[in-house]
């Protein structure tokens, strides 16, 4: 009787410990699925971390290049109408954007080779009209062939003239997903070998401005590629440096 318990508590024994070793090797093997899942998360990560970021890099470039564009052609106009002369504050283009209003030049008519060879210009085709109009004698434009000329000027607001139907003014001076950053934007004076004045201007943005809720190690790469080619780490339109039409740096 004594042999068969001994017998029967060796089994038992060797029962509880298989399930121990089996219990522990799944434990293992979940550990090692976890594990190798882990590292599968990585590799996709190290993948398409670097996609994921350059495909949202592009939607905000495209949106600060466009704001870029805008600042430049209200800056062309501005410049228009003030002796060519940039602003470097964005209250001053702001306002002359809702404010100013700007000549459009309704013709009708073209002076001929004639016309032109006798001496008549459109502002001396115009004061002769303006003339008839004023006494009711049309004899020196009918001498002159200008029954058909016309040049009538109305006065339209600059916002309507340069930008589309709706357009917020007030946002010219915000970096798009930049959470109220505004555009750094300033303007320099040179005098040209001729003695004339000539106005710089430079808008820009850094990369930080707007993609700095993005990944940071992307952003310390693409800084540390445009540091090696010797340019500006974000956007912008003109230079202070050298005169290039305003041009982008990303055209």
């Amino acid at each position: 009787m004594r042999k068969i318990k001994i017998i029967s508590c060796n089994f038992a024994e060797r029962k509880i410990i298989t399930k121990k070793n089996n219990n522990m090797k799944t434990v293992l093997n979940i550990v090692l699925a976890a594990i190798a899942v882990f590292l599968l998360y990585i590799c996709y990560e190290s993948v398409m971390g670097p996609v994921r970021f350059e495909e949202e890099k592009a939607i905000r470039d495209k949106a600060v290049q466009a704001r870029l564009l805008d600042i430049r052609k209200a800056q062309a106009e501005y410049s228009n109408t003030h002796d060519r002369q940039y602003t470097d504050n964005f209250d001053s283009l702001i306002y002359f954007v809702k404010n100013q209003k700007l000549p459009l030049v309704f013709k009708k008519g073209v002076l001929s080779d004639a016309q032109l060879e006798n001496g008549l210009t459109e502002a001396k085709a115009m004061a002769i009209i303006n003339k008839a109009k004023k006494t009711g004698k049309y004899d020196e434009v009918k001498k002159n062939g200008l029954e058909n000329f016309s040049r009538d000027t109305t006065w339209v607001a600059v916002i309507d003239t340069i930008f589309p139907k709706g357009f917020n003014a007030d946002s010219l001076r915000y970096v798009p997903f930049g959470n109220g950053i505004q555009f750094q934007m300033d303007t320099l004076t040179q005098i040209a070998r001729s003695g004339a004045p000539i106005c710089l201007l430079e808008v820009k943005t850094p990369y930080e401005a707007y993609l700095g809720d993005l990944d940071k190690q992307e952003i310390i790469n693409l800084k540390d590629q445009q540091q090696q080619l010797n340019k500006y780490c974000g956007l912008k339109i003109g230079d202070l440096e050298t005169a290039n039409n305003n041009a982008g740096n990303w055209e």
